[in-house]
C-alpha cells in the first residue's frame, strides 16, 4: 500500500529508465547501430545549442521592442495632452463666436427677417405670375429642343414688343436689368446653336443658308460672313487633300484640275456671299481679301507640287498653270474679282525660275556636243535646210545645229499663248543668250590667229574643227541659216498663237498687242544679229590675218601670191582671181 501511494505522489519516477534496462536494450546493437545512435545524439546536441542561441537573440530583440514600446507610450501621452489643449482652444473660440453672433442677431434680427420674407414673396410672385419669367422658360424649352426657328421668332417678337429691350446691343453693361441679361444669355445660346448648324459637316446648303440668315437677323452679320468664308476654305482644303495624291499619276491634267478646284470655290463663295449678304461693300471687300489669300495658298501649292524646275515637264506645267488660272480669273471678273494681276505677280518668280533652269539645262546640252542625244529624234524640217552643209563640213557640226534647234523647239512647244503673252520677252531674251553661247562654240571651232600646234595640250577640248575653207564657209552658212530661217520660223509659230489670242479683243487692244509683238521680235532679231556678227567678224579677221601673215610672222601680201599659189582654194582660169574665201567674203559681210 505504501509503495502504491508513493507512486501516486511521484508519477514521474516511472518515466526514468533503469540502467539495467538500457544495458539490456543496447547490448544487442552492433557497431553500426551504435555509430548511428552517436550521430543522432550529436545532432540533438547541435539542435540544443542552436535553440539556445536563437532564444538569446529573440530575448535581446524582445528587450529592444520593450524599450520602444515604453518610448511610444510616453509620446502618446504627450500627444494626448497636446490634443486636449487644442480642443480647449477650439472650444473657447466657438464660445466667443457664438457670443458675437448672438449679439449681432440681437441688433439686426428684425430687419433680416423682414427682408427674407419680402424676397420670398417676390420669388413666389415672379414664378407664378411674371410674364417675363414665363417667356424665358419658354425660350429655354425651345433651345433645349433645338427649335431654333421658333426660338428666333420668340426672341425677335419679344425684343420688338418689350420697351426694356428696344435698342438692345450685343454688349452688356452694369446698368442692364436682370431680365435684359437673361435675354442676352438666351440670345447667345441661340447664336451658338446656329453656328453649330452651319459648321456641321453633313449640313445641307438650304439649312446652312437658313442658319446664316437667322444670324443676320440676330445682328451677327459679320460673324456669319466670317463663318461662311471659313466654311468654304475648309471644304477647299479637304478637296485639295483628296486630290493631291494624284499629282504624280496625272501630270498633264493636274494643273487644270487644281485651278478648277481653287477658282470654282472662290466663285461659289462669292456668289453665296452676294446672295445672302447682298452687295454691301464691307462684305465685298472681305470676299476680295479672302480670295487673295486663297490665291496665295494656290501659288504655294503650285510650287510645292510641281515637277523639278529644270525639267521640260516643269515648264509645261507652269505654262498650263498660267493658261488655266488666267482663264478662271477672267471668269471671276464679272463678279467683281480682279485677281489676274496678283496672280501674275505671285507666279512670276516661279515661272522665271523654271525658265532660267530650263535654259541652263539647254545651255549644258548645247555646249556638251561631244555627247549626242540619241534619245531625241531629229526633226525632218530641220534636217532639210541644214543637210546642204553635210557634204562640205563635219557631220558633228551639222548635228550640233540640228540639236540646237531641237532644244529651242522643245522649249517653245511647251509655252501656251498666255505664257507667251506675259513671259515672251523673257523667253526671247534667253533664246538670244543661248544663241550667243552657241555662236561662241562655233567661234572656238574656227582656227584663230593664236593657234599653235605646240600648245594643243593647253587648249580646251573642241568637238569639231573647221580646218578647210569649205568647212569654215559651211559653218558660217549653217549659222546664218539658223539665224535667218530656222529660229525666226520657230518663234513666229509660237508668237502667232499669241497674236491670234489677242484678236478676240477690241481693235485698240489688238493693235497694241501687234505693236508690242513687233517691238519684241525686232529687239530679239537685233540681238541675234549681234551674236552672228561676232562669228562673222572672227571668221573674216582670222582669214585676213592668215592670208597676210605667215606662221613666222612675216608679211606675204603681194601680187606674186596670185601667180605662184597652187593651193586648193585658188581657182585656175584665164585670169587670176582671189581665193575662194575672199570671193565669198563680200557676201558674208552682206549677211
Amino acid at each position: 500500500m505504501e509503495s502504491s501511494e508513493e507512486e501516486d505522489d511521484f508519477p514521474s519516477i516511472e518515466t526514468i529508465t533503469p540502467q539495467s534496462k538500457i544495458d539490456s536494450l543496447y547490448q544487442s546493437h552492433t557497431e553500426k547501430g551504435i555509430r548511428k545512435l552517436c550521430c543522432e545524439l550529436l545532432d540533438l546536441k547541435d539542435a540544443v545549442e542552436n535553440l539556445c542561441g536563437n532564444m538569446q537573440t529573440k530575448y535581446l530583440a524582445f528587450m529592444r521592442m520593450s524599450d520602444e514600446v515604453v518610448e511610444m507610450e510616453h509620446e502618446l501621452v504627450e500627444l494626448q495632452k497636446h490634443i486636449s489643449g487644442q480642443g480647449i482652444l477650439v472650444q473657447d473660440l466657438m464660445t466667443g463666436v457664438c457670443r458675437e453672433i448672438e449679439d449681432w442677431n440681437a441688433i439686426d434680427g428684425n430687419n433680416v427677417a423682414s427682408q427674407q420674407d419680402d424676397e420670398l414673396e417676390d420669388v413666389l410672385w415672379s414664378e407664378a405670375d411674371n410674364p417675363q419669367v414665363l417667356f424665358l422658360d419658354n425660350v429655354d424649352i425651345l433651345l433645349a429642343e433645338h427649335k431654333v426657328d421658333e426660338a428666333l421668332e420668340a426672341l425677335m417678337a419679344e425684343e420688338k414688343s418689350s420697351p426694356e429691350l428696344k435698342g438692345l446691343t450685343d454688349t452688356s453693361s452694369s446698368e442692364e436689368s436682370t431680365y435684359r441679361s437673361a435675354f442676352l444669355k438666351r440670345k447667345s445660346t441661340l447664336v451658338e446653336q446656329l453656328t453649330e448648324i452651319v459648321q456641321h459637316p453633313s449640313a445641307k446648303t438650304v439649312e446652312m443658308k437658313k442658319a446664316l440668315a437667322s444670324l443676320i437677323k440676330l445682328g451677327k452679320g459679320p460673324f456669319a460672313h466670317q463663318i461662311l468664308l471659313e466654311l468654304y476654305r475648309s471644304r477647299l482644303r479637304k478637296n485639295i487633300e483628296v486630290f493631291l495624291p494624284s499629282c504624280s499619276l496625272c501630270p498633264k491634267t493636274f494643273p487644270g484640275t487644281l485651278c478648277k478646284l481653287v477658282f470654282s470655290s472662290i466663285s461659289t463663295a462669292t456668289k453665296e456671299s452676294i446672295l445672302i449678304f447682298g452687295d454691301d461693300p464691307v462684305y465685298t471687300s472681305r470676299v476680295v481679301q479672302w480670295a487673295e489669300w486663297e490665291i496665295e495658298s494656290f501659288v504655294r501649292l503650285v510650287k510645292d507640287n510641281a515637277p523639278s524646275p529644270d525639267t521640260v515637264s516643269a515648264l509645261d506645267a507652269a505654262s498650263n498653270y498660267i493658261q488655266a488660272s488666267l482663264a478662271f480669273c477672267s471668269m471671276l471678273e464679272p463678279q467683281g474679282l480682279k485677281l489676274s494681276k496678283l496672280l501674275l505677280v505671285l507666279l512670276r518668280p516661279y515661272i522665271e525660275e523654271v525658265l532660267e533652269l530650263n535654259f541652263r539645262r539647254a545651255r549644258r546640252l548645247i555646249l556638251d556636243v561631244t555627247q549626242p542625244d540619241e534619245s531625241s529624234e531629229l526633226s525632218t524640217h530641220l534636217v532639210s535646210p541644214l543637210s546642204a552643209f553635210v557634204a562640205s563640213s563635219d557631220i558633228v557640226l551639222v548635228d550640233s545645229g540640228i540639236r540646237f534647234m531641237d532644244i529651242i523647239e522643245d522649249i517653245l512647244v511647251q509655252l501656251t499663248p498666255p505664257a507667251v503673252m506675259h513671259f515672251g520677252g523673257s523667253v526671247l531674251m534667253r533664246i538670244a543668250q543661248l544663241f550667243d553661247k552657241y555662236m561662241g562654240v562655233l567661234i572656238k571651232s574656227l582656227p584663230g590667229p593664236s593657234d599653235d600646234d605646240n600648245l594643243t595640250e593647253l587648249k580646251e577640248v573642241i568637238p569639231f574643227r573647221a580646218e578647210t575653207d569649205a568647212e569654215q564657209l559651211a559653218l558660217l552658212g549653217m549659222a546664218f541659216t539658223i539665224l535667218d530661217e530656222l529660229l525666226p520660223h520657230a518663234v513666229k509659230m509660237v508668237w502667232s498663237l499669241k497674236k491670234e489670242g489677242k484678236e478676240s479683243n477690241d481693235d485698240i487692244a489688238a493693235s497694241a498687242a501687234t505693236s508690242s509683238i513687233s517691238g519684241e521680235l525686232k529687239d530679239w532679231k537685233r540681238q541675234l544679229q549681234h551674236s552672228f556678227d561676232k562669228l562673222k567678224d572672227h571668221f573674216c579677221r582670222q582669214y585676213v590675218l592668215s592670208f597676210i601673215y605667215s606662221r613666222e610672222g612675216k608679211t606675204r601680201l603681194n601680187a606674186q601670191i596670185y601667180f605662184d599659189g597652187d593651193g586648193e582654194d585658188l581657182i585656175r582660169s584665164s585670169e587670176p582671181l582671189p581665193s575662194l574665201p575672199f570671193q565669198v567674203l563680200p557676201w558674208s559681210i552682206l549677211f
